[in-house]
């Protein structure tokens, strides 16, 4: 008996499987791939375009099997889009995107980076050469004298967590499975990358119908072994300072309810990183803020301090262990929640590779009767209450002539309602919100600072809008980002998106700008100044760049502002509107910022001519002897 085939090319085969994934998770189903973004050029104009456009003309618009296209302006972008997507919708659901051969394919290589780094589900479909070779050397062919089967797109390989190029029809449903199995693995994911040769697209092949059934892949939550609770419950009943990092494994395992009642029943403290700031409300009792290199003051002393780490879903980057001179106590123990081994065993930890909910449960079941001394939580909520002023002051500054940028996070906290979202990346704006914007809602917060990637707060903005249309969104941004990538104002403009893009006018990268100041290199090629004859170096007068008419010719709405009184009610002006709008305001560089009190490892030159340089030198070599090696 033949099996049921049907007739498709390879491309419309792909979009039709698509179309019938599903994810759950507890007991919630939802598209896996709920949409594609896309730019069309010669490579894929014939291939996937086509079979989108059949696909969307099949039935009527909103049909729940289509495959809705999302025209972007920027193919790095579009993969951020697709990231603040994929993090807004907890790993649930990823979005694919298209580009053609060449330079639009190699343009989502930044984003397939960022996407793994913070280990997000998207789907990259780039467009490769002829598999027949025929036509070679294609336009923008790479030709590598090694071998005629290397392409531009072999990039993709060490950025991806699944890569696979579709020579032959054939090879195409095992890889779409493969696929699939990576996009939906809490520990594994990240970008997963199909290079589709163009010739390849358009080919034609009887495909089994049995590759179009729906699909529902189980978004797996691992429990712990007995084993494993038993080890760290024994550290944890015998710490007098622990201390709880909740990184974003708890949001993303929608453990935030269980951080809570573990926290509640122990009166162990929390502290967050930048992926898992909102897992316990700024208010909390047991709240203490951000901690490491762009943390707070309260949770950094405490750091210092603890006897007992016990680290919930963090990968312990370097801001997170301050380049690891966070955790003095010399007898400092790590007892490491995650559900990726890797993780897990980081700090020469005692592991337990588990779900964040389901391990967070465990503990809370081994420890009753366990709570940490009156003494330690008066210590840790006094130091909480002295940070929650400092963060007053630094919100209503009064900074003359122009405001500070802390002033500008006070008025967007303010402003922004409980369930609104703030979106950044790069800068001195992540280290400034991580020390003081107040969370009270786990998705409020929204910083991508694994890959610090400039650009894509528009972008990442755009996506998470799509994820969570009921909420507002607020980009903030920075001159230095804004210039790399605010293209997708058009996106947002075209697809009536409505977004709030709070535009920051310093003139030039100020975060850099204090950076190169503390390794002694004087701001030097941080601003954005015209080249000074006398001198040949770019320390001129300032250029007359008008960012606010750059959003304006983009199709977005405009509010210029200078001083926070006019920043605040444009604010809410933006919070209300229906369409795209841009909140403009200059804030200066070297405004006060409060002290995290803590160290970021960033050499300084061994030796120099400039007494800057030298003098931070020193700094840098006192700073060094507190870092600690853990195996």
């Amino acid at each position: 008996m033949s099996t049921p085939t049907v007739r498709l090319t390879v491309a419309q085969a792909l979009v039709r499987f698509l179309t019938q994934q599903y994810s759950e998770r507890d007991g919630e189903r939802e598209r896996l791939i709920p949409g594609c973004f896309g730019i069309f050029g010669h490579g894929n104009v014939a291939g996937v375009g086509q079979a989108l456009l059949e696909e969307n003309r099949r039935g009527r618009p909103g049909q729940p099997d289509r495959l809705p296209y999302y025209l972007a302006r920027n193919e790095q972008a579009m993969v951020h889009a697709a990231v603040g997507f994929a993090r807004m919708r907890n790993r649930r659901q990823a979005l694919a995107c298209t580009a053609s051969i060449g330079p639009g394919s190699t343009n989502m290589l930044t984003g397939a980076a960022l996407a793994t780094i913070n280990r997000m589900p998207v789907l990259l479909l780039p467009s490769d050469i002829f598999a027949t070779r025929v036509a070679s050397p294609v336009l923008q062919e790479l030709e590598d004298p090694r071998s005629y089967d290397v392409s531009v797109n072999d990039a993709f390989r060490p950025l991806s967590r699944f890569f696979d190029r579709i020579w032959r029809p054939e090879q195409l449903p095992s890889a779409l499975l493969a696929a699939m199995r990576v996009l939906t693995d809490p520990a594994e994911t990240g970008a997963v990358t199909l290079a589709l040769p163009q010739d390849v697209q358009a080919q034609a092949f009887d495909w089994p119908e049995d590759l179009f059934r729906t699909r529902v892949w189980p978004l797996a939550r691992p429990v712990p072994e007995p084993e494993a609770i038993s080890r760290a419950v024994r550290i944890l009943r015998g710490a007098r300072r622990p201390l709880i990092i909740a990184g974003g494994g708890v949001l993303y395992s929608e453990a935030q309810d269980a951080l809570r009642r573990l926290a509640e029943k122990t009166g162990i403290p929390v502290a967050d990183t930048q992926a898992g700031k909102g897992a316990v409300a700024w208010d909390h009792p047991q709240a203490v803020g951000g901690v490491g290199a762009t943390g707070s003051a309260a949770a950094n002393a405490l750091a210092a301090a603890a006897d007992v780490i016990l680290g919930i879903g963090t990968r312990y980057s370097d801001f997170t262990t301050a380049s690891r001179t966070a955790f003095q106590n010399p007898a400092v123990r790590f007892v490491n929640l995650n559900v990726a081994a890797f993780d897990a065993f980081k700090e020469a930890g005692t592991a337990i590779v588990a779900d964040a909910r389901r391990g967070l449960e465990a503990l809370a079941t081994e420890l009753d009767g366990y709570h940490v001394e009156a003494g330690y939580t008066a210590h840790y909520q006094r130091q909480a209450a002295d940070w929650a002023a400092v963060t007053m002051r630094a919100y209503h500054l009064g900074h003359q002539p122009l405001p500070a940028q802390t002033e500008v996070i006070g008025a967007v906290n303010e402003i922004a309602g409980p369930r609104d979202v703030v979106v950044q990346a790069a800068g001195s704006l992540p280290g400034d919100l991580q020390m003081l914007f107040r969370s009270r809602d786990p998705k409020q917060y929204h910083v991508e600072y694994g890959y610090s990637c400039m650009g894509y707060e528009i972008a990442g903005a755009l996506g998470i809008k799509m994820a969570a249309p009921d909420r507002e969104v607020f980009a903030m941004v920075g001159d230095g980002s804004y210039l790399m990538m605010a293209q997708e104002i058009v996106t947002a403009v075209s697809e009536g998106i409505k977004l709030v893009i709070v535009l920051i006018d310093n003139r030039g990268f100020s975060s850099i700008g204090s950076l190169s100041e503390s390794v002694g290199s004087q701001r030097f090629g941080t601003q954005y100044r015209y080249r000074d004859p006398a001198s040949g170096t770019l320390d001129g007068g300032y250029l007359p760049v008008d960012l606010a008419a750059n959003a304006e010719s983009l199709g977005a709405d405009v509010l210029r502002t200078r001083t926070i009184e006019e920043f605040r009610a444009a604010l809410g002006k933006a919070r209300e509107a229906a369409r795209t709008t841009v909140v403009y305001i200059e804030t200066d560089p070297l405004a006060p910022v409060p002290s995290s009190e803590s160290w970021w490892d960033v050499p300084v030159a061994e030796t120099a001519g400039l007494d800057s340089t030298r003098r931070a030198r020193e700094a840098y070599a006192r700073a060094k002897t507190r870092q600690r090696s853990y195996l």
